[in-house]
């Protein structure tokens, strides 16, 4: 085979892997994300973080998501540098568990992972389903990228070039690190690149004294990616992927060192040389945690005279300083360029009240009257944002519309009025309830609060649905909004029943919270239909939308 040909195959196969991870990681985002989330955001105490981190990167078979996440929980002052920080040693070992697993033998499982994740993603229609058969049917093109890659690099082992450039790495651990780091930073996924150094490894087409500074490279290269990704969040974001940076910077170039001066028993760790170079990765990652972890208070300091406090504060006191409004006057005569800066518009609102949403649970749980002050006062631009959009629009109607250009301008009217009564629920009901049990210090049962965080979860999961719709006005995605409605009854109906029998049994902090947990949920479940509402016009002019939940019957 010529090497052209060689080269076109590796690329596709490559770029199917590249896919194929991206698959895993939307799909599991799509049905678990509120879940996930919410998982991330209480985390607390190092060891807890780092755990959450490792479980939370096995899911979405990536640490650079897990990286993203954390950025953004402390953009908006929920999770602290130390806990973050612990967090991404946690991930970064979840995603060296994870090329564990799909680096083992598991050609069997490729067609069992395309029929069963095709069944799930094609045939059901509830959307979580589908998002779990996008996840099985990534999981078995990752599996299929493997063996074809194995494949087109078969003929490369006959060839001179090749075996030339593995023998000079072989010799050269610094151009093997630098390749390994340059190389998962351009493709931006270390799961993808360790397995495909792994591969080389297992068809002899790259030693193991190339492919363990290749490998340390890519370690390098995967805190190289969040570092990338966030350089333009504020300083309070980039102090974690920076901490993780220096970690990961320090842990390979050590390793590297020791290499340079002593010949490591790599080859010791499994019965062939990917499976030693895989078993390499998973301790060296598992060290970095041990070793880590004691140190994240001090890398905290480092990071913080990096990033200095005071541009933090600038960036966080007011996240809505620099916020411009995005509704156009000078467009406002021409009813079509108007309407959609409203939408614009609009969609802004809708992501200051999910600024509210999201540390919801963390005020109910543990929240100091500082922080329920600061989710508070984001009600005020919530209320202003409101207000705005209204008399724009009534100043838009008063020139010539089309009947779809009025029916839309009502539409965004009443979705702005929901959005700001969400906001008042999160400010005024609560946050108050927030405040309370603060005063008097009570607290959820155990299983009593796990309900509450999936609802929540299911919550935020719909903000971002609702906000989608928003957008593409696409009648699936409104129809899937819909049901998660549905959906989000039955888990309220459910966490009531429970609550009854639990407080039934006398579980002291059923009684101590109870009637506090009913509005909790209650105030949950009305943000929740109140998101939906923007499915309503989509749904009905499809005929999709029921004018009544009531059976009819016969009275003549």
């Amino acid at each position: 085979m010529h090497l052209s040909a060689v080269l076109l195959h590796l690329a596709g196969a490559t770029m199917l892997l590249l896919f194929a991870v991206h698959m895993v990681r939307t799909g599991m985002e799509n049905a678990y994300g509120g879940a996930l989330r919410s998982m991330l955001g209480t985390a607390r105490g190092h060891s807890r973080a780092a755990a959450g981190g490792t479980a939370a990167a096995i899911l979405l078979q990536s640490s650079t998501a897990v990286a993203m996440l954390a950025c953004g929980f402390a953009m908006n002052g929920i999770l602290t540098v130390p806990t973050g920080l612990a967090l991404l040693l946690g991930a970064d070992l979840g995603s060296a568990l994870v090329v564990r697993v799909l680096s083992f033998d598991l050609g069997w499982l490729v067609p069992v992972c395309l029929f069963a994740g095709g069944v799930l993603h094609l045939k059901f229609s509830d959307r979580r389903m589908r998002e779990i058969g996008r996840m099985v049917l990534g999981v078995g093109f990752v599996l299929l990228s493997l063996r074809l890659i194995g494949t087109a690099t078969a003929p490369l082992r006959d060839g001179a070039m090749l075996p030339s450039l593995a023998s000079y790495l072989a010799e050269d651990y610094v151009t093997a690190f630098l390749i390994g780091a340059l190389f998962t930073w351009l493709i931006h996924s270390s799961v993808a690149a360790i397995l495909m150094i792994a591969t080389f490894a297992g068809q002899d087409l790259v030693p193991l004294e190339a492919a363990v500074p290749l490998v340390l490279g890519a370690n390098l290269g995967g805190g190289l990616i969040a570092f990338w990704l966030s350089r333009g969040m504020p300083s309070a974001a980039q102090r974690i992927p920076v901490g993780n940076l220096l970690f990961r910077a320090t842990a390979s170039l050590t390793t590297l060192a020791v290499m340079e001066t002593t010949m490591l028993p790599v080859a010791a760790l499994g019965y062939g040389p990917a499976d030693a170079l895989v078993n390499f990765h998973v301790l060296f990652n598992a060290g970095l945690v041990l070793a880590g972890l004691p140190f994240v208070a001090f890398m905290t300091r480092i990071v913080s005279r990096l990033l200095p406090e005071a541009e933090m504060k600038a960036a966080s006191d007011d996240p809505l300083r620099n916020r411009v409004t995005a509704l156009d006057r000078s467009v406002i005569t021409t009813p079509r360029l108007a309407l959609a800066s409203a939408t614009r518009e609009l969609l802004r609102m809708g992501e200051l009240v999910e600024l509210m949403v999201r540390p919801v649970m963390d005020m109910l749980r543990a929240g100091e009257r500082v922080d329920i002050t600061r989710v508070r006062d984001i009600d005020d631009a919530v209320n202003q944002a409101h207000t705005d959009i209204k008399l724009y629009l009534a100043e838009v109607n008063r020139g010539t519309m089309t009947s779809e250009e009025a029916a839309r301008s009502i539409e965004l009217t009443d979705f702005a009025i929901n959005l700001e009564h969400a906001g008042d629920i999160i400010a005024k009901n609560l946050l108050v309830l927030a405040e309370e049990r603060a005063d008097k210090n009570w607290r959820f049962s155990n299983e009593g609060w796990s309900e509450l965080v999936d609802l929540h979860a299911q919550v935020v999961e719909n903000m971002h649905l609702s906000l989608n719709v928003l957008i593409s006005q696409d009648p699936p995605s409104a129809r899937q909004l819909m049901l998660e409605k549905e959906r989000m009854r039955e888990m309220a109906r459910y966490t009531h029943d429970r609550h009854l029998r639990r407080l039934q049994s006398g579980t002291p902090e059923s009684i101590e919270t109870s009637g506090m947990h009913i509005e909790i949920a209650r105030g949950l479940k009305e943000i929740n239909s109140l998101l939906a509402t923007v499915a309503y016009p989509i749904l009905t002019r499809s005929g999709d939308l029921l004018t009544s939940r009531l059976v009819k019957t016969d009275h003549s």
